[in-house]
């Protein structure tokens, strides 16, 4: 059974689904096991061709942001890898002391979370904290870097970025402040972004501009995007594959149009289905709003 005519209508033109690109990432076998041996992530495969834009998906505790977190060398105290490879840019990350996994992250890998507030100390304003990333990570000295997170503020779309730049986090949206992680995550130009859920605590109307800001870092930067979302018309909007995920293992994969338009699989299936009066129809009327 195919997906209905407004999902192939919400699914954004793309670059192709990477086929013949080199993959800045590969994963291989991925297990992940809690402490008392639980294994919680199942021999996970993922190839994201270099420049390409790739989506996770699926319900909570499908193990996509587990899979993320092996990736970036950030899984929760007690959770290990346990199995599998993880490559980025034909390097064996597995095998990677922990200093070198922290230098990689940042400069090599990025990533942009769910609760932006969360991850901002809120008594230091966000210029501060951005400068401070640009000092560490890039090597700039102190007015270099606030001339450079102030051209970063603007890049990402924020209005009076100097203004900006003096405000403390509880003074900003939630989209503002998404914002300026994202402005953090790319300043010392990461090969690839993973944007974890990124946009679900915001409104409608700033999760696409968030999007659409994630599109654009893409194509501008060469940047290579993992989105992952719970949120089938997220992605839709802003990847060439999908990676269906559920109970810790990968049941689908494809170029988003093929999977969107013709799932293989039950499960896939079943979250078309309940996607196509919410997310897809949500995704649909933000593209022929006016902006």
């Amino acid at each position: 059974m195919s997906a209905s005519p407004d999902f192939a209508t919400a699914v954004r033109p793309s670059a192709g689904d990477g086929a013949g690109r080199e993959p800045l990432l590969s994963v291989r076998g991925l297990r992940v096991s809690v402490a008392d041996g639980t294994e919680v992530v199942h021999g996970v495969d993922l190839g994201v061709p270099r420049g390409s834009a790739a989506g996770l998906v699926g319900e909570s505790g499908s193990g996509k942001t587990l899979t993320c977190r092996a990736v970036l060398g950030l899984l929760p105290a007690g959770v290990q890898v346990t199995g599998g490879q993880i490559a980025f840019d034909g390097a064996e990350l597995t095998a990677l002391p922990d200093a070198e996994r922290a230098r990689l992250r940042g400069t090599g890998i990025a990533a942009v979370f769910q609760d932006p507030a969360s991850y901002l100390n809120p008594s230091i304003t966000v210029g501060e904290q951005l400068a401070e990333v640009l000092r560490v990570k890039v090597g700039l000295g102190r007015r270099a870097a606030r001339e450079r997170a102030v051209e970063l503020l603007h890049a990402m779309g924020l209005r009076r970025p100097e203004h900006v730049y003096t405000q403390y986090p509880f003074e900003l949206s939630g989209g503002m402040l998404q914002r300026v992680l994202l402005a953090m995550a790319i300043s010392a130009d990461p090969e690839l972004l993973i944007a974890d859920e990124a946009t679900t605590a915001l409104d409608v109307t700033v999760q696409a501009e968030v999007l659409e800001l994630l599109s654009e870092l893409r194509r501008d930067r060469g940047l290579t995007l993992i989105v992952v979302s719970h949120d089938l018309a997220v992605v839709a909007q802003t990847c060439d594959t999908v990676h269906v995920f559920r109970d810790g293992a990968v049941v689908e994969s494809g170029p988003t149009r093929r999977v969107l338009r013709a799932p293989r699989h039950p499960y896939t299936r079943q979250l078309i289905d309940a996607h196509e009066r919410f997310g897809i129809d949500r995704v649909r009327e933000q593209r022929r709003s006016p902006r």
